[in-house]
């Protein structure tokens, strides 16, 4: 490992443990226009996925999209077991293939805005192609807000056209991997937004809705945990759909994506 690489982990060690100090929670807002929504989909043990997970922790810190990282789980046969995967992510990157029309699923995968894919380690396209969307109406029409009140999340959806599910995803703000078998062994490497869970809480069917989340939701990973709300349309009761509104939340004293 080079003595970059190494002051790179040093660094996110340390930005690991002032996450956990914090014992609040704060709304992922400062100010910036939420431009999309990138989710990655990526295993520790597939060896094209690391430059893609350079790319998502880009977008982190650009702090301009709800930037999502899914760990799957169908790589774990080539020798690791992804401590961060899950069958939960794996049957949300299909739903989105069957959206897609594709006959299967790889890694890196970057799912834009539950509307369009390409290659996760391309950052420049993904840019490039957010902006296509907001450019030609497949952006994020309907606003999101999502803040901290007392012991409470409140979340503000606006008015807009058509039904939708409101999905709230929940994801760890870093981990520092040690992979010790595959394709990636011997590497160190950072994972940053990786997804824990997923709840759908409600519907939204075009006005102006409020929902409530307790706070405590985020203090089960010690300041380091945020949820993001998705306002995802499906095609069917298996099949998802565009990704009309988002909004993110952090733990700890530090809010900003």
């Amino acid at each position: 490992m080079t003595s970059a690489c190494k002051t790179t982990i040093r660094r996110l060690a340390l930005t690991i443990a002032f996450l956990g100090a914090g014992c609040g929670a704060v709304a992922a807002d400062d100010g910036k226009t939420i431009k999309g929504v990138v989710e990655l989909f990526t295993s520790q043990g597939c060896s094209s996925c690391p430059p893609a997970d350079a790319a998502l922790k880009k977008l982190v810190d650009e702090g301009d999209v709800v930037a999502l990282a899914y760990h799957v789980d169908y790589w774990n046969y080539l020798g690791w077991a992804d401590t961060l995967a899950s069958k939960e992510n794996t049957e949300r990157q299909y739903a989105y293939a069957r959206m897609l029309g594709s006959n299967g699923v790889y890694t890196p995968q970057a799912v834009l805005n539950g509307r369009d894919h390409l290659n996760g380690a391309n950052l420049q396209a993904i840019r490039s192609r957010l902006d296509a969307m907001n450019t030609d109406g497949r952006g994020l029409a309907v606003p999101v807000d999502a803040a901290i009140a007392a012991d409470e999340i409140s979340i503000k959806i606006g008015a807009g056209e058509g039904k939708a599910n409101v999905v709230v995803v929940y994801f760890d703000r870093a981990k520092v991997v040690d992979v010790e078998k595959g394709e990636n062994s011997g590497k160190q490497i950072a994972y940053w937004h990786a997804v824990r869970d997923i709840q759908t809480i409600g519907m939204w069917d075009g006005k102006p809705a409020e929902f409530t989340l307790p706070a405590s939701v985020l203090i089960e990973g010690r300041g380091n945990s945020g949820c993001a709300i998705l306002l995802q349309s499906m095609k069917d009761a298996e099949t998802l759909g565009a990704i009309v509104g988002a909004a993110a939340v952090l733990a700890g004293p530090q809010g900003k994506l």
